[in-house]
């Protein structure tokens, strides 16, 4: 009777783990792949005012 009384203490625990760990998954943002964050659209400043200078 109390190897399933330990059992079932560890199944609880093994649970209430998993659902924080899915809790803070949940909370995680989804990274989504942009382009527009990675690369450059266009001159900027610096370039701007090297070529416009002259």
């Amino acid at each position: 009777m109390r190897a399933v009384v330990f059992i079932a203490s560890l199944l609880r625990s093994a649970a209430e783990g998993m659902l924080k760990f899915f809790a803070w998954i949940g909370e995680e943002p989804i990274s989504v792949y942009r382009p527009e964050a990675h690369y450059m659209r266009g001159p900027g400043p610096a370039w701007r005012a090297k070529h416009h200078g002259h």
